[in-house]
């Protein structure tokens, strides 16, 4: 009778720890999941900023003429270009925090330099330039359309690996919170319109 006893408790044992497998299982299939869709995100964000890098020469060469004064803002600009394309991992979480770092710089420069080109008239009337404007400006609303959807897929990945118990096998997996495409502090600081009258 004990022995009956035994193998009942014995395989209680056991469908227990299979229980418990199978939910280790399920939890850590939904970590790489999240992981994966934050690595596809990252890649959408990456292809819009290619398109952004490939544009800034062409966009360089068409203020240069007109721009003369500003070469320290161009070298700046292709200083950081060069920062920016550089390769990164995005699996190594300080690559990745570097790159968007990076990425940041980059908007921010560009921006001072497009406000910068409404100093020139005759620059802000030229076919070429408005052509090119015209182009970066539609890179930019792409870039910013995947980075909101990389963010969203951040933070549903950041939710998930912070929860408690999933915490510990995203921890076990090595799998830690992701860094957010934020604004500079560039982008945060108060715009004087005065500059611009």
């Amino acid at each position: 009778m004990q022995e009956i006893i035994d193998q009942a408790s014995s395989s209680h044992y056991m469908v227990i720890i299979g229980i418990i497998a199978l939910i280790c299982l399920i939890i850590s299939w939904k970590i790489i999941d999240k992981n994966n869709n934050v690595l596809t995100a990252l890649s959408d964000v990456d292809v819009q900023l290619k398109k952004r890098h490939d544009l800034i020469p062409q966009l360089l060469r068409a203020a240069k003429k007109f721009m003369e004064h500003e070469s320290e803002l161009f070298s700046q600009i292709t200083s950081l270009r060069a920062a920016a394309i550089a390769g990164y991992k995005p699996y190594n979480d300080d690559e990745l925090k570097k790159h968007i770092d990076a990425q940041n710089q980059l908007q921010g420069c560009m921006s001072k330099f497009m406000m910068n080109v409404e100093n020139y008239p005759t620059l802000k009337s030229d076919q070429n330039m408005l052509l090119v404007q015209k182009s970066y400006n539609e890179i930019e609303e792409q870039i910013s359309a995947a980075r909101r959807f990389y963010n969203s897929t951040v933070n549903e990945f950041n939710t998930l690996v912070q929860f408690f118990p999933i915490s510990i096998i995203a921890l076990i997996m090595n799998k830690k919170s992701k860094p957010f495409f934020e604004a500079t502090e560039e982008d945060r600081k108060e715009v004087n319109a005065l500059e611009f009258l």
